[in-house]
């Protein structure tokens, strides 16, 4: 866990700048009714703003700097510091009666991936979340998490969490933020896809920055969220712009064929289906855009005739016919396994040693 106490200070208590200001006419044995008179202002609003009833403004500052030789930045500044204090403390007593809104969210997971600081504080840390969402309070994520849930295209059986996948969520968009993308064009993508079969046969370390690039061309930004407790999702798609889509995955399960078959799920959603929707996938998933999805899925990764041509031949009980398969329509064997298991041709522990088990590197 990070501590960010370690690294951050906020002062207790921030004195006005009138303080300021009575500790220099002072020293310069000068009264207030003088300092009035110098800066043309009534002598009330010397006073008030050296009790701190009122503020210094941009042209008291200039008429400061003229009459104590003191840059009229300066009083600024402290002006603005003092503000500032003020209304981080009434924020802070407003925030303090919404602490309970952190139970909503894996906290200590999210700190835990690094994805924001941690705080021994409730209302520092009620902040942080915050920040994370980029929001200014608790009302204003409910507003956004609403209207963002309801373009969301999920089964009524994702028993998700609503908090951990909002986290999750938010984390994709963060780091798609980060993906310089070209303006998405369809035909480009699709011939990406095409492309990217061929990395299915690739290490992570070697795919994932490929894929990332093959796709970014096009205008898909690609990123790899790890799952947080209770999200249960194995990718998500959502359009940031209407020039730049996102393809979350979080290898979920690990196995390569899972990870393949969600991605090219995704992408049947970004070339297929509405740029207002929100698609959450997971093992649940139905209906006629998730059908549509997993066919197309299927269908680039294993073409549907190649795939009943070898299975008509009855090779596909050996190690050595997957792999040759596998070998000549471009795909890892362990694909190929994953379909045949998928498909009820094979028990799921044949030829299960052909399937990749994936870890990300920051689990190593």
């Amino acid at each position: 866990m990070v501590d960010a106490t370690l690294n951050e200070y906020e002062p207790d208590t921030v004195s006005p700048p009138g303080d300021t200001l009575l500790e220099t006419i002072q020293a310069l044995g000068m009264s207030q009714a003088e300092l009035a008179q110098r800066t043309g202002r009534p002598r009330k609003t010397i006073n008030e703003i050296i009790k701190a009833k009122a503020a210094i403004t941009p042209e008291t500052a200039l008429q400061l700097e003229r009459a104590l030789r003191i840059p009229a930045g300066f009083w600024m500044s402290r002006e603005w510091r003092y503000q500032e204090h003020l209304a981080r403390a009434a924020e802070r007593v407003r925030l303090s009666r919404s602490v309970d809104w952190l139970k909503k969210f894996p906290v200590k997971a999210m700190v835990q991936r690094g994805w924001i600081l941690g705080f021994p504080d409730k209302v520092r840390q009620l902040q942080e979340v915050l920040s994370f969402f980029g929001v200014a309070s608790p009302d204003q994520w409910e507003q956004r998490w609403q209207a963002k849930h309801m373009a969301f295209r999920k089964p009524r059986t994702h028993e998700s969490d609503p908090g951990a996948l909002a986290a999750w969520l938010r984390q994709g968009e963060i780091l798609a933020a980060g993906v310089d993308c070209a303006p998405f064009a369809r035909k480009r993508f699709k011939s990406a896809l095409c492309s990217t079969r061929g990395l299915t046969r690739l290490p992570p370390a070697e795919f994932q920055p490929a894929l990332q690039s093959l796709c970014a061309e096009s205008g898909v930004a690609v990123v790899f969220v790890p799952e947080l407790p209770k999200t249960r999702a194995n990718g998500a798609t959502c359009w940031l712009s209407p020039g730049k889509a996102l393809i979350q995955l979080s290898l979920r399960y690990r196995w390569e064929d899972v990870f393949w078959f969600s991605f090219f799920h995704e992408a049947a959603h970004i070339l297929r289906h509405g740029k207002r929707l929100v698609f959450v996938d997971s093992d649940e998933s139905e209906g006629p855009e998730e059908d549509a999805a997993n066919r197309f899925a299927a269908d680039m990764l294993i073409p549907r005739e190649s795939f009943e041509d070898f299975v008509g031949s009855g090779r596909y009980r050996t190690r050595g016919s997957v792999r040759s398969f596998a070998e000549s329509v471009g795909v890892s064997a362990g694909i190929v396994v994953g379909r045949l298991h998928h498909e009820g041709l094979l028990e799921y522990s044949q030829l299960a040693d052909l399937k990749r088990r994936f870890t990300w590197a920051e689990e190593e």
